[in-house]
């Protein structure tokens, strides 16, 4: 376990907003929790999860809440091997008691080894009502036990978004662009902005030895743009083989952006080579060097300094097809809570997870959204978070990252490198193939 450990001494004196000093925040909810759960003074939970840092301290002070409802101590440990250190910690048989998993796939495998706690379907059922698009993130922690029938394992909480085309607002003014509510839309700007003799995008697959993995990103976004939520699905799964047509189609498509010289700065060849880092400042150049850049919520940190979010540089929802039936899917990531024991205290966190203040005590601080859709979006504590929670709000499918649930050499190696062959100028069916002859070797 890492040294970064929560202590619980003094958790009502921690408390980051004083209840009832908000009203932008539920607080009867947490007085409903804590009428629900009078028997957990001084029983206590471990904790697991990846969030060290600025991460740890803002999940911790939502956790001094839990403490101040129950009396109960929560130790939280941080770490940043977190996906070997509670694969050894289960194994060994001594596992946390609770676990924050940042993939499901790792959850799964724990799940199916025997190492999980079965949720529940009355938890199930909440997450279907309760969280827009909430089949999705019920089926996101619902994976096959032991005995191979399937089970919500893992509870959803803290999101990412990675549909996101960010833009100089003043750009768009200036050359009187307007923002593309259809996919058609996006694909129509591109062009128009190319005739002006301007370059639309700034795309940058580089990052070391993981080179590949922003084009991975775009890839699932059309996957999701051009195929049924449940194609998604059995492509990451290879049960929709990697070099389907439909697959084929989705890297072609992506081609169509990143390979056209025009479409790009620094021309295809440029794609590769710049760091993703280095990608999106393009944007900021004066004359602009792009016009968009598509990239996942976490992208401002590479912004310029002093870049502020919804004046200097904005966003906007990757948008779906005008026409179908595919609504408007959201790529994304997220964290999920999964119980390893019987402790009582721990199994009534989930339920605090479900407290709308739970999530608002969070928002109002920084750097969470969510897809509660019981929750006051006022409680943001900025516009761009307030912003991204809406995109969530309104997605009708949510899906999380593909190359993620895919196995480590296809997702975090496979892929990647396919995508780099592919914008040098491989065929997608070529570069599909291949995909799949390494995934073929893995079963």
């Amino acid at each position: 376990m890492s040294a970064a450990a929560l202590s619980a001494g003094g958790a009502a004196a921690q408390l980051v907003i004083e209840p009832g000093s908000d009203d932008r925040i539920n607080w009867q909810s947490l007085e409903d929790f804590k009428a629900a759960h009078p028997d957990l003074e001084g029983q206590s939970f471990t904790l697991l999860g990846p969030w060290l840092g600025a991460d740890q301290e803002l999940f911790t002070s939502v956790i001094a809440y839990f403490q101040d409802a129950t009396g109960a101590r929560v130790n939280y440990s941080g770490s940043d091997s977190f996906e070997q250190q509670i694969v050894i910690d289960s194994e060994a048989g001594s596992p946390p008691d609770m676990a924050v998993f940042p993939q499901p796939g790792l959850a799964a495998d724990l799940a199916e080894k025997g190492h999980l706690k079965p949720l529940g379907e009355d938890t199930a059922e909440w997450l279907r009502d309760n969280y827009a698009a909430g089949e999705s993130w019920a089926a996101l922690g619902t994976y096959a036990g032991p005995d191979g029938e399937q089970a919500l394992y893992a509870f959803p909480y803290k999101a990412d978004v990675k549909s996101l085309v960010w833009y100089v607002p003043e750009n768009f003014e200036d050359a009187g662009y307007e923002i593309p509510e259809t996919y058609e839309d996006l694909k129509a700007l591109t062009e128009q902005i190319a005739e002006d003799g301007e370059t639309p995008w700034c795309i940058g697959l580089g990052s070391g030895g993981a080179t590949g993995w922003p084009a991975t990103d775009w890839v699932e976004d059309l996957m999701l743009r051009m195929n049924s939520p449940e194609d998604y699905d059995a492509w990451t799964t290879n049960e929709l083989p990697f070099n389907d047509p439909k697959v084929v189609a989705a890297i072609e498509e992506f081609g169509w952006f990143a390979g056209n010289d025009d479409f790009v700065a620094g021309g295809t060849r440029g794609v590769s080579s710049t760091d993703f880092r280095d990608s999106p400042k393009g944007l900021f150049d004066s004359p602009p060097a792009c016009y968009m850049h598509r990239q996942a919520s976490f992208i401002p940190s590479f912004f310029p300094g002093g870049t502020v979010i919804g004046e200097d540089a904005d966003f906007f929802y990757f948008p779906a097809p005008a026409e179908g039936d595919l609504g408007q899917p959201v790529l994304g990531g997220g964290t999920l809570f999964a119980l390893l024991s019987d402790n009582a205290a721990a199994a009534a966190f989930v339920e605090f997870l479900k407290t709308p203040a739970a999530h608002e005590i969070w928002m109002a601080q920084k750097g969470f959204v969510t897809p509660h859709s019981g929750v006051n979006p006022e409680a943001y504590g900025d516009e761009t978070l307030k912003k991204m929670g809406q995109i969530l709000l309104d997605a009708t499918t949510f899906r999380f990252d593909g190359s993620d649930l895919m196995p480590g050499a296809i997702g975090a190696g496979a892929f990647w490198t396919g995508m780099v062959d592919f914008v040098g100028g491989r065929p997608a069916q070529q570069v599909a193939d291949r995909i799949q002859q390494t995934w073929s070797t893995l079963n």
